[in-house]
């Protein structure tokens, strides 16, 4: 049986001027990219200099400060790319393995205090692994068996539990060594991670100054709360959809579209970063649904774009992703080819 439409207007009955709509002619926005290195990689220095990129992220996540040394400093003093010091504030990371693959289970450190409900489960590798967390004792996790891959210190983990309590300083002893280090060499610009409390963005700025730049990284559901209902503009602060770990936290996966918009209404000027181009990774050509995505979140509004680690830990990897977005740059935003 055919279904007829509910509603249904024929053509011919519209005025002309609702027929064909005029097309606003408006200039492009500058479209900045920003990539995701350490100053150690061999490939650094190679896009250091290239003025295709706006930006790089020094992600120090595995990294310890004693690598912030005279090596660090000669890359940085070469570099003319704008450089982003990435700090871990409230996420969860393992700082000791206490039990690993030599145990017929798992059992951890993290670098801060946990009160959950258990069991409970625990997501691991960017949500790509998984383990049932079977109780907390002392200031050990302790799982029933383990994740199917590996795990290492450094490493961030994943719990959804509603009755989740996190407690510790904002900035944690080891994260204010890096701080310390990082401003002695003129450092003033910064990441946050898993901010989602206004008290997380005084802390830091009572460390780093009210002139340094930072971009919260929003990253979790009680981030995208407090976005919605708290967050007020602040000088030299802006927001970014951290999809890489906010795409592992919302509830189910297609709530991260209005998660992006949700960050970007508050923040017409936020960055977007992670799971993007990803298709470079495994293919000589990119996706289709990548390059549809970039032109998704560029006319959402988007015009900042972080690439994740993944992309940038191999300097053949990180090429072909920047040559991609260049070319996208240039054929979707500059200068659009016309049939």
């Amino acid at each position: 049986m055919r279904i007829p439409f509910l509603h249904r207007t024929r053509v011919s009955s519209l005025p002309a001027e609702e027929l064909i709509l005029p097309v606003p002619i408006t200039s492009p926005r500058p479209t900045n990219l920003i990539v995701t290195l350490w100053p150690a990689f061999p490939h650094f220095h190679r896009f250091a200099n290239d003025p295709r990129i706006q930006g790089i992220r020094l992600n120090s996540a595995m990294m310890d400060a004693s690598e912030i040394d005279d090596d660090f400093e000669h890359a940085v003093e070469e570099t003319s790319v704008p450089l982003w010091f990435d700090i871990k504030a409230m996420q969860l990371r393992i700082t000791e393995i206490v039990c690993g693959m030599d145990c017929d289970h798992l059992e951890i450190r993290l670098n801060r205090p946990i009160q959950c409900d258990t069991p409970t489960p625990v997501w691991f590798k960017a949500g790509e692994d998984c383990a049932l967390l079977d109780h907390i004792e002392d200031d050990i996790l302790v799982f029933d068996g383990g994740p199917a891959m590996e795990v290492r210190v450094g490493e961030s983990i994943h719990i959804r539990n509603p009755e989740l309590k996190v407690g510790g300083p904002v900035i944690t002893p080891t994260e204010l060594e890096k701080i310390q280090r990082v401003m002695d060499l003129g450092f003033a610009r910064f990441y946050l991670s898993y901010v989602y409390d206004q008290t997380h963005i005084d802390a830091f700025r009572n460390i780093v100054g009210p002139d340094a730049d930072i971009i919260l990284k929003i990253e979790n559901k009680w981030g995208l709360h407090w976005t919605q209902d708290h967050f007020q503009p602040q000088p030299n602060t802006h927001l970014c959809a951290a999809r890489g770990d906010l795409f592992v936290e919302i509830d189910r996966p297609h709530e991260i579209m209005s998660a992006c918009r949700t960050i970007l209404k508050k923040d017409p000027d936020a960055i977007v970063g992670s799971r993007m181009l990803l298709s470079c990774v495994h293919d000589d050509v990119p996706s289709c649904a990548d390059l549809n995505e970039l032109a998704w979140l560029y006319d959402a509004g988007y015009s900042k774009f972080l690439l994740c680690d993944e992309l940038c830990l191999k300097e053949d990897l990180l090429a072909m992703a920047v040559d991609v977005f260049d070319e996208f740059r240039g054929e979707y935003i500059l200068n659009p080819t016309t049939w």
